[in-house]
């Protein structure tokens, strides 16, 4: 028994380990997700994080050493939001004929995520870095702690805040406009990956290609104007 812990020390401490770990969490999450029908409750996210938290619980493995393993998909944050160009540039003429309802929608979008946020929080009496930590929510987790670091706010918390915020739109996102009998792929996904980022736009490629097109425009834009208005609203706001 004492030789398999030293093992399982010995293990811990590589990097490759957690690495697979969190991809193996997520091939299962997926394959959950494929055998529901994509329903919208299975979100391979949701999944992947539940299993691989399960056994970080399990192996009492602390978050930094996890984290030390684990960072190549971090960094893979970046080249795969640069990659959703491609299907930007296939679908330009549908892009280039939307593009001004989507400016108004991105902007629309963009006041709405900060005023709710930073408004309520301040109405509530939360701390001000706490505040600081929350108002980027709404972009994708490489910008969001940028904004949060620069500002004096807790990155680890804004990143916990915007898978929050991704999952629960990417939830909600389907049934919400299935009430709401939105038809139209482009507004669908616009909507989703301006409220829920990288999530919700994973979950618009699974629908359609077209929405994943225009929630990766969204994801993207929203990211650049979020990064301008949040000092903007923290000074108003606060």
């Amino acid at each position: 028994m004492s030789d398999d812990f030293a093992l399982w020390v010995y293990l811990s401490h590589t990097p490759l380990l957690w690495l697979t770990v969190t991809l193996a969490a997520y091939l299962v999450a997926d394959r959950i997700s494929i055998a529901t029908g994509r329903h919208p409750v299975a979100n391979p996210v949701l999944i992947a994080i539940a299993i691989t938290a399960c056994v970080l619980k399990f192996t009492e493995t602390p978050y930094p050493t996890y984290f030390a393993g684990a960072q190549f998909v971090h960094f893979l944050l970046g080249p795969a939001t640069v990659v959703l160009a491609l299907p930007l540039y296939e679908h330009r003429a549908t892009v280039l004929r939307a593009a001004l309802p989507m400016l108004a929608a991105l902007c629309a979008g963009c006041a709405t995520a900060l005023a709710t946020a930073v408004g309520l929080a301040r109405l509530l009496g939360i701390p001000e870095p706490v505040i600081v930590s929350l108002s980027p929510k709404s972009v994708t987790s490489g910008v969001a702690m940028g904004i949060s670091e620069a500002l004096g706010g807790d990155p680890t918390l804004t990143a916990v805040l915007v898978m929050t915020t991704g999952i629960v739109g990417a939830i909600l996102v389907t049934p919400l406009m299935q009430l709401m009998r939105i038809r139209d792929m482009r507004a669908r996904g616009f909507a989703a990956g301006l409220a829920a980022h990288g999530v919700g736009t994973a979950r618009a490629f699974q629908v359609s290609e077209v929405a994943g097109t225009f929630a990766g425009i969204a994801m993207g834009l929203n990211a650049f104007l979020t990064a301008i208005a949040v000092p903007l609203a923290l000074h108003v706001l606060t």
